[in-house]
Order: C-alpha cells, then structure tokens, then sequence
C-alpha cells in the first residue's frame, strides 16, 4: 500500500496508519491517513501509476491533453475513461493467452488466524481483516470500503470548490456544483440515493 505523500507498507500494517471515526454531523464513518483526509480512487490510482500503463494506453491518455499527475478532483471522470480503456486492453490480452487449468480451484485446510485483504475497487482501495477459527468459521471481520475512505476529503473538497465557485449563487447551482463534486469522488453515492440536501443561510 503506497501514497504519494511516501507511504509504503504491507497491508497488514493498516491500522497504524489509518483512522476510521464518527463525526458528529453525519452517519457515515471518515477515515484519515495520519490524521488528514486523503484520496483514494482512480484518479489518484493513475496519479501514481500513469508511468506504468502500456504504451497504447498512454498515447490515449496523452491525446486528451491533461497531463499526469493531476491534482485538479474533476479529472477523476477522465482518470476513470482511461482505467476503462486499460481494464479492456487488460482483459483481451488475458483471454489471448488463457489457457485451462488442471483444476478450478485449490484445496485448503482450515487452520486459526487472521488475514488482511486489500484490493482496487471502482471507487478507491477496500481493505478488509478476518480472524478465522481452527474450523475455518470467521469470528471477527472490519472492512474499510472506500467511501468511508473519501468521505472526509469529499467534505474538505465540497467546501474548497463552493467558495471558489462563489456562494453568492442560488441554491440550484450550488447544489449542481456540490453534486459534481461528490460524483468525482464517488459516483455510487449520487446514483443511490438521486438527490443532494442542501441548507443555505444566507445573511
């Protein structure tokens, strides 16, 4: 697991360096990466790996004319594009060079412990902890999906875009502003539940 502000550790060591908390005005849990908000998602993906997509794919990438790394958050639909284009070249080289296994899966005996997981979604990294009995039976399971992960940089961003984007606007055009935002970082949160509240005093 590596940021670009130079983490770089074994998924097992999440929890010294990530905290998940309640905050007072909101049911969803934060997370923060040594006590700041902190991106996770594709844009952030191609922002530390840009250098190591194929050749083909980086002359896509280059044809748009932004150029990586970018901190601008609105070029996470554009980072999004590209992953797609890359998951497409990936897969038809994969079904290329396919070739059947001997067997579907592999055999396992149960034995106590614990397991760390970590794997790229969509919308960010979700790392997930199991403690596993001598039966096998998972007795104790904490997942960190990446929208909790975002939440607090969704917020931090919410408020940096609005004012640069001016308050004085009526309340539709923040709330379309507002909506942008949220759906850079994560649109599974705009698609769910269709509709953004949103409370204004003006003085």
């Amino acid at each position: 697991m590596v940021s670009g502000q130079g983490l770089d550790i074994d998924i097992s060591h999440f929890e010294s360096h990530f905290e998940e908390f309640q905050v007072p005005h909101s049911t969803a849990l934060h997370t923060q990466l040594e006590g700041r908000p902190y991106l996770t998602g594709p844009l952030a993906r191609l922002n530390l790996n840009f250098r190591q997509l194929p050749n083909s794919v980086r002359a896509v990438m280059e044809d748009c004319g932004i150029h990586f790394p970018s901190h601008n958050m609105f070029h996470s639909i554009l980072a999004r594009a590209i992953e797609m284009h890359l998951v497409i070249y990936e897969a038809l080289q994969l079904l290329q060079a396919y070739e059947r296994p001997d067997v579907s899966a592999v055999q396992v005996r149960p034995r106590a412990g614990t397991a760390f997981g970590c794997t790229e979604a969509p919308r960010g990294f979700l790392w997930h902890r199991y403690d596993v009995d001598e039966r096998g039976d998972i007795r104790r399971a904490r997942i960190v999906p990446p929208t909790s992960q975002n939440q607090a940089r969704i917020e931090q961003d919410l408020c940096a875009s609005l004012e640069s984007f001016g308050l004085d606007h009526d309340d539709d055009a923040l709330r379309q502003r507002a909506e942008q935002v949220i759906r850079n970082y994560d649109p599974c949160i705009s698609c769910a539940t269709h509709f953004l509240k949103l409370k204004v005093s003006r003085r």
